[in-house]
């Protein structure tokens, strides 16, 4: 009988307990939580008290529980007067076994020096500094901003907790991707370094064994010329046709991949000094296909001038190449409007300039627009027309490779017009003006 009494007395005691202690909890999240503004304690002595909750405080209780970040309050002597949920997360300790403890205590290690130099220089003026929390036996990268407030009538220091661990994977992410981008372009720049000597030594190799098929294929035909039958010399003239189109198509490869390692520095010219240029290296061929140059007045640029002559000289001897038969080749070469700026002008960087290349020749079915660019590419029979199909594929790197574009319209039978937009300058000093700018050639 004393016994079962004993046992209800204590469970009645238990019950007892835990509904003050649910009462505590209850309590103390709603004064956490700003629900409460003052509370009443019962004294068996002085009677019942009346404590009241400063609405300050309760608008930054409130807050801070709030946060995403850990939020702790400490006195001069660096002990927590208060903490967020978020905090006691972080550290994964309850909040009743941080708030009267020392911060330093949930600081990393290594980090002890720099946390005291921080809460030292943080009670003058607001700080930031990246150290690490310890969470048991695991680091936490987090920034620490600390900054002065006046809690309960009192000088406190506020401190806020900002875990850093998903940016610092995030950067880690990104320094082993650009670590690995950084390999991949070495490799890619050996690669095309491979390239472009194995391009210089092939076409180098190529060259001898062509000369010689040439050579002996014109000694058959000088040598035995009255003993070769006219399907033997047709023969000949066709080896040595061959070897002359593989001739200029290695040379043309040697070209074209050249283009990716030439980094001359750009200089100012005369677009139309340039094709007076060509006009004389192309004197003989214009005078025996009877063309007619004509040249507008053409604008000063900024570029590798030896790449943009290139690109004309293609131009020109396309156009003569797939001149008509029953018409006198007309080239005409102009600038349209500048999109900011004239011809001629020294203009911002910006600025383009579009230039024409216009002709009166066999043209082409626009649904080959595109395809013309491509390397290797050829719309029209090898036998009536020599060239390696390369000349326009090196003619739009050069141009893309100066931050321009190139664009082609034709129609079968009724020419073709190429149009050029580069910009006027590259990367020209301020101030530097273009040699006879005022007066283009």
């Amino acid at each position: 009988m004393d016994q079962s009494r004993t046992y209800e007395s204590l469970q009645e005691a238990v019950r007892h307990l835990s509904q003050q202690l649910q009462e505590a909890n209850d309590t103390i999240e709603a004064i956490r939580t700003g629900q409460v503004d003052a509370i009443i304690v019962n004294d068996p002595v002085a009677g019942d008290k009346l404590y009241t909750l400063k609405s300050a405080d309760q608008t930054y209780r409130v807050f801070i529980e709030q946060m995403n970040e850990g939020a702790v309050t400490l006195d001069r002597q660096g002990t927590v007067l208060y903490c967020n949920s978020m905090f006691a997360r972080m550290v994964g300790t309850p909040l009743s076994d941080i708030v009267g403890s020392s911060l330093k205590s949930f600081i990393a290690e290594n980090c002890l020096q720099l946390f005291e130099e921080l809460i030292h220089s943080g009670w003058e003026n607001d700080k930031k500094l990246e150290l690490s929390i310890r969470q048991h036996n695991k680091i936490i990268p987090c920034q620490l901003s600390v900054a002065t407030l006046e809690l309960d009538g009192r000088e406190s220091l506020s401190v806020i907790v900002t875990d850093l661990s998903f940016q610092k994977d995030i950067q880690k992410l990104l320094k082993e991707n650009n670590r690995r981008l950084e390999e991949a372009n070495q490799q890619l720049e050996a690669s095309n370094h491979d390239l472009q000597q194995f391009a210089s030594v092939a076409s180098h190799d190529m060259q001898e064994p062509l000369r010689k098929i040439l050579i002996f294929s014109n000694l058959l035909a000088t040598s035995y010329g009255n003993e070769i039958t006219p399907e033997i010399r047709t023969y000949l003239d066709k080896i040595s046709a061959s070897s002359m189109r593989m001739r200029s198509m290695v040379s043309d490869i040697l070209k074209y991949s050249r283009l990716s390692s030439q980094q001359a520095a750009p200089q100012l010219f005369g677009i139309n000094e340039l094709i007076r240029e060509i006009e004389d290296d192309y004197e003989l061929l214009i005078e025996e296909k009877n063309v007619e140059l004509i040249l507008g007045e053409l604008p000063v640029v900024e570029g590798n001038r030896s790449q943009i002559k290139q690109v004309f000289q293609n131009l020109i001897s396309n156009s003569i190449k797939f001149a008509s038969a029953h018409t006198h080749p007309v080239i005409k070469i102009y600038a349209l409007p500048a999109e900011e700026g004239a011809p001629g002008d020294v203009a911002p960087a910006h600025a383009l300039c579009r230039i024409v290349v216009e002709d009166n020749g066999i043209g082409f079915d626009m649904k080959y627009g595109e395809k013309i660019f491509s390397l290797f590419e050829r719309l029209n029979n090898k036998e009536s027309y020599e060239g390696s199909g390369i000349g326009l594929s090196i003619t739009k790197k050069i141009i893309e490779r100066h931050g321009g574009t190139i664009s082609a319209e034709s129609r079968e039978g009724a020419g073709a017009c190429f149009t050029i937009a580069i910009p006027l300058r590259q990367n020209l000093p301020d101030g530097q003006e273009a040699p006879g700018s005022n007066n283009p050639a």
